[in-house]
């Protein structure tokens, strides 16, 4: 296996036909015609392949009017894509091969910056990264925002991506945003596409912060910033023991905190992350070792590994590698560093920007892709699902004292999520948007193995199905928008108290539902079909085991731990 993965870096190297930056999410046969787009990952949670007819580039807010008003003539499906296409379920797909694509690629500018009102508006094409650190440049800081800043305004705004944080209006991105330009589509008399200002005094502002893209293609978006702070980091290694008690207090205790959990080593890393005033002294960074160009090499090697510890169900393998990995992660503080080049001691201060998110592989020199970004699709090297849901922070210690009876049944079966950085938790306070989370909540989120064969269980995959299943469904969580696969989904939009409200605004905005797709109706609950029952779906997370027939050609599919449910029932604890 790991031969003929070297073998096939050394033709792209003589070839040189490749650089290292992650693609266009959007790949055209023909022009700008008969395309295909997908994720960063290279797959959508069901492997299906998503066409369009068309991609569109526009380059000013009055060209993005113009495309809008032609799809919403024509009453065709349209979507927006954005610059590197990190949400894993199918947002950006427009559904059937004459959809068309808008790509917010070169909407890429800062419209405007306020100091003295400390307000900042962009175009919805920016990146993160270029955000935060022109906020800077101006001595202003967006407190909150997701940990890799590969992602555009608009991209995270719809799926509602975060920091972590109960502090203050708490760590979701949508909580700063005080106005948002959308264009959508419009009536005859209104040309049939129209530019609707939205500001913080508006109720719509609730459903278009958390959109997941049904409503329009986003403009601009103005955020109300803070002056420039700088954090200090220092990051401990703890025993796991009354871990759900410790985490409501840590939340409580720390801005920024955040706490992987790895219950295989029956330790937790507790990430004490706090303001600090600007003066303070220190220059760190956050480099994180994820986010890095890495090797190809390397990276096949940690994938050709784990593809024959699967196959020969080496679980003393994976545990031994997992507890390497967090062993070397902890010892490089994660990537952090006092100056930029070297980690000296804790703790770690520097300037926000410089502390809170971090991508450096998308800064890759070209190299024929000897070196890439580890989710890189093209070399297929690095391919895995992720989980993620939210669950109130007051039934945060049952569903850690659930997820230790699990593991107490065989110590070894989740070192396959530690091998990926463990359960990492973070804070996420309760929030007015429609789509957001109704209260103060722990974010759970793992990465795990994904076999390139559908049909393929992975090994110990009944735990990994029960925690998810067991938070999603004991727990009532809610899955992130941008992450996750089907079973998330199943009835979701009956978990929002609001999802009236934000049904009511979509109906305003887009009358004909030409931003809607098969995929956005059905977890809002207007289509049935985010259930995909068909041979192998449950080792896919595309259903939950109604037949046994449903989980694996085999006939075997264990739901929970010593049984196999052959009638309709999730991988749950009862009670």
């Amino acid at each position: 296996m790991l031969k003929s993965h070297l073998f096939f870096f050394l033709l792209f190297f003589i070839n040189g036909a490749f650089s290292s930056p992650p693609p266009d999410p959007v790949q055209c046969s023909s022009g700008n015609t008969h395309c295909t787009i997908s994720n960063s990952y290279g797959a959508f949670p069901d492997r299906s392949t998503c066409r369009a007819s068309r991609v569109l580039y526009p380059t000013t807010e009055k060209e993005l009017i113009s495309m809008v008003a032609s799809a919403s003539k024509s009453n065709t499906k349209v979507k927006a894509a954005t610059r590197y296409s990190h949400s894993i379920p199918k947002l950006a797909c427009p559904g059937g091969k004459d959809g068309i694509i808008i790509s917010t690629n070169k909407l890429n500018h800062v419209v405007n910056i306020d100091v003295k009102s400390r307000r900042m508006t962009v175009e919805g094409g920016v990146l993160l990264r270029d955000l935060i650190n022109e906020a800077a440049r101006n001595g202003l800081a967006l407190p909150h925002t997701p940990y890799w800043w590969g992602l555009t305004v608009a991209g995270l705004l719809a799926t509602g991506a975060h920091g972590s944080s109960l502090w203050g209006k708490g760590s979701a991105v949508h909580e700063y945003v005080v106005e948002m330009r959308i264009v959508t589509p419009a009536s005859e008399e209104e040309g049939y596409a129209k530019v609707r200002s939205i500001s913080e005094y508006d109720d719509e502002l609730d459903a278009a912060k958390v959109s997941i893209g049904v409503l329009g293609v986003v403009s601009q978006v103005t955020f109300q910033l803070q002056p420039l702070f700088k954090r200090s980091i220092t990051y401990e290694m703890r025993s796991d023991s009354d871990l759900g008690e410790e985490l409501i207090r840590f939340g409580k205790e720390h801005e920024f905190g955040d706490v992987s959990w790895y219950p295989t080593q029956k330790m937790a890393v507790f990430r004490v992350d706090d303001r600090v005033p600007i003066n303070h002294s220190g220059n760190g960074l956050y480099d994180s070792i994820e986010f890095r160009s890495t090797p190809s090499s390397q990276l096949a090697s940690s994938r050709a590994s784990e593809e024959h510890q699967e196959a020969t169900r080496d679980v003393n393998g994976k545990c031994t590698d997992a507890r390497s990995v967090t062993s070397s992660d902890f010892n490089s503080a994660y990537g952090l560093t006092n100056n930029g080049k070297n980690f000296t001691g804790y703790p770690v201060i520097g300037k926000n920007n410089r502390m809170q998110s971090t991508g450096t592989c998308l800064d890759s020199k070209e190299d024929a892709l000897r070196t890439i970004c580890p989710f890189d699709s093209r070399l297929k090297l690095r391919f895995f699902h992720e989980s993620t849901f939210t669950i109130a922070l007051s039934k945060i210690p049952s569903f850690i004292k659930d997820v230790e009876k699990l593991f107490e049944l065989d110590p070894k079966a989740l070192c396959g999520l530690e091998l990926y950085g463990g359960i990492l938790m973070r804070y996420v306070k309760a929030s007015s948007a429609y789509l957001g989370r109704a209260e103060d909540s722990l974010d759970i989120d793992f990465v795990y193995y994904k076999s390139k064969d559908p049909f393929t269980p992975r090994l110990y995959e009944d735990f990994f199905e029960e925690i998810e299943q067991m938070g999603l469904f004991k727990y009532g969580g809610l899955p992130h928008w941008g992450k996750n696969r089907n079973v998330a989904f199943k009835e979701v939009i009956n978990k929002y108290p609001n999802a009236n409200k934000f049904l009511s605004v979509k109906r305003k905005y887009d009358a004909q539902g030409i931003f809607s797709s098969e995929w956005t109706d059905q977890i809002l609950g207007l289509k049935e079909g985010v259930m995909i029952m068909k041979d192998g779906c449950a080792l896919e997370g595309l259903c939950i085991c109604s037949e046994d027939r449903h989980c694996a050609p085999s006939k075997k599919y264990y739901c929970r731990p010593g049984k196999v449910y052959k009638e309709a029932r999730v991988c749950a604890f009862e009670g």
